[in-house]
């Protein structure tokens, strides 16, 4: 599921796909609504959304049953969710219902990211490497914003579960700062490190990006490269996994996420669920600490740097259907661009 309790956000982002069409503010200053209701609804809206599916060509039915019991929730559809004042709470609903939580702040308010309670992966989105380019590509409300994005990284650092940086690479705007990445690689020091390419969402008054402007996938390996070998690194991270289909790269710190077994290391960046809400229970009961290392899972083969699935689970399977809706008999090759 994906949800937000916060419709703004201080940003105004050039490749924001809601085309800018969200409020945008430097506080909160709207109807606040109750965390279990926001939760509950959410939730009801979710089934209502998946049950329209029932029936759909080429929708399978065990899917739909699956997709009616949510078991994770993105909290980043659109807006700023840490803007909202009880966040924490609205986390805790989610918790008690063992609903897994992927939080992304786009690194304005330091504030509330240090007052966060746990959540299984909390994201902060690196647009930009420097004061510059962060205005040009975020195009932040707030005058201070370069110093509330650093203090948003030194928050992070002390995050004792999950926390990744978000780097969405925009040509012509963002690819040329490797040594601005790893220095502020050294003030956050992430668990992980996402990397992927712009995804283009059309033509928009608001922004002048095009195609043009979205990296191939090969391009956006050897960036997450660049990272990972440079000298300032130390060897710290290792490009563990991708998935050529988004155009996205996974780096994690070797010393968390890389375990060494009697076959040889083995990334364990999966997540294992049913640890991570015993943890978090026992935390919102007593305060017992846990840290990202507590709840750990084995990375599938298929999901790793350079396997031949390039991030395709091969128990799936893909349908090609022509304008008709005929399926078409022919070997599924994505594109180069990670696009189709």
């Amino acid at each position: 599921m994906e949800a937000t309790p916060s419709l703004a956000c201080a940003n105004k982002c050039v490749f924001c796909w809601r085309h800018h069409k969200n409020p945008v503010g430097r506080e909160w200053r709207w109807r606040e609504d109750p965390p279990a209701q926001i939760v509950e609804e959410a939730v009801g809206l979710h089934v209502r959304m998946v049950n329209e599916f029932k029936g759909a060509q080429g929708v399978k039915l065990e899917r739909v049953q699956e997709a009616f019991t949510v078991r994770h929730c993105a909290l980043s559809l659109v807006g700023e969710p840490i803007m909202y004042p009880r966040i924490n709470e609205m986390l805790a609903e989610l918790h008690k219902r063992h609903i897994s939580s992927f939080l992304v702040t786009n690194a304005q308010f330091p504030e509330e990211i240090e007052n966060l309670v746990p959540v299984t992966q909390l994201y902060v989105s690196i647009d930009a490497a420097t004061k510059e380019s962060l205005r040009a590509v975020d195009r932040p409300l707030f005058k201070d914003f370069w110093e509330r994005f650093l203090a948003c990284l030194e928050a992070l650092r002390g995050k004792g579960q999950r926390t990744v940086y978000r780097l969405t690479l925009v040509k012509q705007w963002n690819m040329e700062e490797v040594e601005n990445y790893v220095r502020l690689l050294q003030i956050g020091e992430p668990d992980l490190i996402e990397i992927k390419a712009v995804t283009y969402c059309g033509t928009s008054d608001a922004s002048d990006l095009t195609m043009e402007n979205v990296p191939w996938h090969h391009e956006v390996v050897a960036f997450a490269r660049a990272i990972c070998d440079h000298p300032s690194t130390g060897g710290k991270y290792g490009l563990a996994c991708e998935h050529k289909h988004s155009c996205c790269t996974l780096l994690a710190r070797k010393d968390i996420y890389l375990a060494e077994t009697q076959e040889g290391p083995k990334w364990r960046t999966w997540i294992d669920y049913p640890k991570f809400h015993a943890l978090e229970e026992r935390f919102r009961s007593d305060g017992t600490p846990f840290t990202s290392g507590d709840y750990l899972a084995d990375t599938p083969d298929w999901a790793l740097a350079g396997a031949a699935e390039e991030g395709f689970d091969p128990l799936e399977s893909r349908v090609r259907r022509n304008r008709k809706g005929q399926e078409v008999e022919v070997d599924y090759k994505a594109s180069e661009s990670g696009c189709g």
